[in-house]
């Protein structure tokens, strides 16, 4: 095939891929307290109200609204205790008027009564009668049936990714199973006769595999599940072969390296030959990352990335991590969190090019600042030695000192 470079700025590279994505995920059912971070197939709505039954939100006494009325700390009210609600049981005690009952944090109203005195206004004069310093409302420290959730009530919509919360929720309604998506399965294939496994001696030319891992870590926090089909030799058919089969087995497909356009790319060829409608791009105007494929065979995302790891993260970030969650029909997807800070230094941008940086956060006089931290893109440590990344637009010449810019946190 005749190899292209067709740049194109991140946000229509994107819009490119997602715009053709044919594939729906499969649906399964898992325990509940063991789906955090898994995406809802279906709206979930609750099967009861939530509370069930009238409760208490003080420590106190459970009591007749109306016989507090103009209680005060100079002229309280005097009730009758006549029992105490045990916690987890059902209040059997009744009160009439001028009457209380002990209660606690989430016990039982009674039927009778119709508010809750919280402790810290009230002095217990002996074991039958307690003064009221304070009045209360009808309803006053009291949680009521389904206040929380009504029984019917969608309680989490399809495409909702689950956080710890939302886990308490559900096992708090007696939910114990859920259906969600299944995770997308990212095939990964690292190419280079240069590399070789982490746990093997390098000798001199020679480069650990770093993407096969960094770029797995980044898929499962993204909601995916990494397939990793190992290093593959600079061999046009080789490569091919481990391409074909991963398409087949995979919902998206990372290759990483050879993707620049030089007399070694046959990245390019191996993707366009994967099948149609092929290729949508090669060259993407940012920086880190410039010569990354996008393309669709047959319904699934492929992309080729650059085998640089600085560049490879970059791309995957921007690109595959969007994929990911598009195909698992996520709404809330977890977002990085960001901070503003100044830069300290200046720093150049190329219009027509989306910059992005590692910085490192640092306190000056009480303020954020972001120190940039350059490096090649094949310098792996760039990153780990940063809290996050700052971006220079395309439409930008670059950051003054002391420019309020937002950091996006790692």
């Amino acid at each position: 095939m005749n190899v292209f470079f067709n740049v194109q700025p991140p946000k229509q590279a994107l819009a490119e891929i997602l715009g053709r994505l044919e594939r729906d995920l499969s649906v399964e059912t898992i325990l509940t307290n063991k789906a955090l971070d898994r995406v809802t197939a279906h709206d979930i709505c609750s099967p009861q109200p939530l509370p069930t039954f009238r409760r208490s939100t003080m420590d106190g006494y459970a009591v007749r609204a109306v016989d507090t009325y103009g209680a005060s700390s100079s002229l309280p009210a005097y009730l009758s205790l006549v029992g105490e609600v045990p916690m987890g049981k059902k209040a059997k005690v009744e009160i009439e008027s001028g009457q209380a009952v002990i209660i606690h944090t989430g016990g039982h109203l009674p039927d009778s009564a119709d508010a809750v005195v919280q402790i810290e206004n009230t002095q217990l004069i002996n074991e039958q009668e307690v003064e009221i310093f304070k009045a209360v409302a009808v309803g006053e420290n009291v949680i009521q049936i389904g206040e929380d959730i009504a029984n019917g009530d969608v309680i989490l919509p399809a495409g909702h990714w689950l956080r710890p919360q939302d886990i308490g929720g559900l096992l708090s309604l007696g939910i114990v199973d859920v259906s969600v998506a299944a995770r997308p399965r990212v095939g990964i294939i690292s190419s280079g006769d240069e590399v070789r496994s982490p746990e093997i001696a390098i000798g001199p030319g020679e480069v650990r595999d770093i993407n096969s891992y960094t770029l797995a870590a980044q898929t499962i926090r993204a909601g995916g599940e990494p397939v990793n089909y190992g290093i593959v030799k600079d061999d046009l058919n080789i490569l091919q072969s481990v391409a074909n089969e991963a398409v087949q087995e995979t919902d998206i497909l990372v290759l990483s390296a050879g993707s620049s356009v030089s007399a070694r790319d046959i990245t390019a060829t191996v993707i366009g030959d994967l099948g149609e409608p092929g290729i949508l791009f090669h060259g993407v105007a940012v920086r880190p990352g410039k010569p990354t494929i996008g393309a669709i065979v047959n319904g699934k995302p492929v992309f080729g990335l650059p085998g640089n790891p600085v560049s490879a993260m970059n791309l995957f970030d921007l690109l595959v991590i969007p994929t990911i969650q598009r195909l698992l029909k996520c709404k809330n997807p977890p977002k990085r969190s960001v901070v503003r800070a100044r830069v300290t230094r200046n720093v150049a941008g190329v219009p027509g090019r989306e910059d992005h940086i590692a910085g490192k956060l640092v306190q000056r006089d009480g303020e954020t600042w972001v120190e940039p931290i350059f490096g090649k893109s094949n310098l792996i440590f760039t990153l780990v030695n940063s809290d996050g990344t700052l971006t220079i637009p395309l439409d930008s010449g670059g950051l003054t000192i002391g420019e309020s810019v937002e950091v996006r946190l790692f």
